[in-house]
């Protein structure tokens, strides 16, 4: 399957590079270009990309603004947020309004591709680092309690998946669920990929929302 890419940049350069990288792999096709993120949004609504690879600083409508009309209108497009500042407001932001991945503009050009097929496929790209660090930020905005709500949805997973869940919750990577819980890695891919299904949830950053707002997980 080839991955049609919408590339959403104020500068043409980057555009180009980005272009030549991605028209040199096999199973990816740039599909269109935008300056803002409202002509990202009005080409995503026409193009149907299956992922925009989104600025954040950009005169006009900015990134976070361009993902959020995105995923309104396109919920089947995944959005891949680039930006040069690491920074946990632009990181939270993207993700709020619906972006399913956070990478830097300094990344490798593997890295970039990886992530592009990751969040083609219906994983999220959000490293653990970040996932940590923004529950540390934002702990206060998150629910808190003695007891965990009554989400039904809770009761279609096993102990061990209710596990492995509260761990992704607490921002920790596959590999360290494995360690942690004792398991094969790709045992742990199986039991997120099934908990994904079983609450309804698109990616990894709900998961990690959902294990909140049902306190499995509460913020230090």
């Amino acid at each position: 399957m080839t991955i049609r890419v919408l590339l959403v940049d104020d500068e043409p350069l980057l555009r180009l590079a980005f272009t030549m990288v991605l028209e040199a792999q096999p199973d990816m096709v740039p599909v269109g270009e935008a300056g803002d993120g409202a002509q990202a949004a009005r080409l995503a609504q026409r193009l149907r990309p299956d992922v925009v690879l989104m600025d954040v600083r950009m005169p006009g409508t900015d990134g976070i603004e361009g993902t959020a009309l995105i995923t309104a209108s396109c919920p089947e497009t995944r959005v891949l947020i680039l930006t040069t500042f690491d920074l946990d407001e632009y990181a939270f932001a993207g993700l709020k309004a619906g972006a399913s991945g956070f990478l830097l503009k300094n990344a490798l050009p593997e890295e970039l591709l990886a992530a592009i097929r990751s969040v083609s496929a219906g994983d999220a790209v959000v490293s653990p680092r970040i996932t940590r660090r923004l529950l540390e930020t934002f702990a206060h905005q998150l629910p808190s309690g003695d007891s965990s709500t009554d989400d039904q949805r809770l009761e279609r997973l096993t102990a061990r998946e209710r596990e492995v869940l509260v761990e992704v919750g607490r921002g920790l990577s596959n590999t360290e669920i494995a360690a942690g819980l004792h398991l094969a890695e790709a045992t742990v891919k199986t039991h997120l990929s099934r908990i994904l299904l079983k609450l309804e949830l698109r990616d990894r950053v709900q998961a990690v929302v959902f294990a909140y707002e049902t306190r499995l997980v509460r913020p230090a």
